[in-house]
């Protein structure tokens, strides 16, 4: 099939061609420029880190560099997820003849812009005192109670908005 998509890359295109949903649209285009920038920060880190810890030690050293490449992974993916999910529906239904029409394309865009604004959450939760600036505006009382919690606490916005990409792909397919 010649409309069809080769690996990751190419199911950007592709969901962009085949869905009808604006949100879903707006959500590949976001997605696939915060999935490019947030690789090229992971890698530039990832490089950063095996120049801080060359020449030392391996064991707990090697054991962080990894982390930190897993770390990265647990981000792209749910910035992907969505995209890959509605290629496959997509794909998959065309293939049987079938019509790709309903919610899912939009539900799934909207759980990929949860996901993103989850990420900024637990970012800012996850600021270091000392780099924590000093908030005003209307928005102040609500980034002094994020900052105010506990720094792991940042973990949690992310990993719930990922699951719930998850649980609307199994629910709407």
């Amino acid at each position: 099939m010649a409309d069809d998509y080769r690996g990751v890359v190419g199911a950007f295109p592709y969901a962009f061609r085949a869905s009808d949903s604006r949100l879903f649209r707006s959500y590949v285009v976001l997605g696939g420029l915060l999935t490019v920038a947030v690789s090229l920060l992971f890698v530039a880190a990832l490089i950063g880190v095996i120049a801080a810890t060359t020449g030392g030690p391996g064991g707990s050293l090697t054991l962080s560099r990894s982390f930190f490449a897993v770390v990265g992974l647990f981000v792209v993916v749910p910035l992907v997820a969505p995209v890959l999910f509605v290629a496959r529906r997509h794909r998959r239904r065309r293939e049987r003849g079938e019509s790709a029409d309903g919610p899912y394309d939009a539900a799934l865009a909207a759980a990929g812009y949860l996901f993103v604004g989850a990420l900024y959450l637990g970012l800012v939760i996850s600021v270091p005192p000392a780099q924590q600036t000093t908030p005003d505006g209307p928005l102040a009382p609500v980034v002094a109670a994020l900052y105010a919690l506990p720094q792991l606490a940042g973990v949690g916005p992310p990993l719930v908005a990922a699951a719930l990409v998850v649980v609307l792909h199994r629910w709407l397919r």
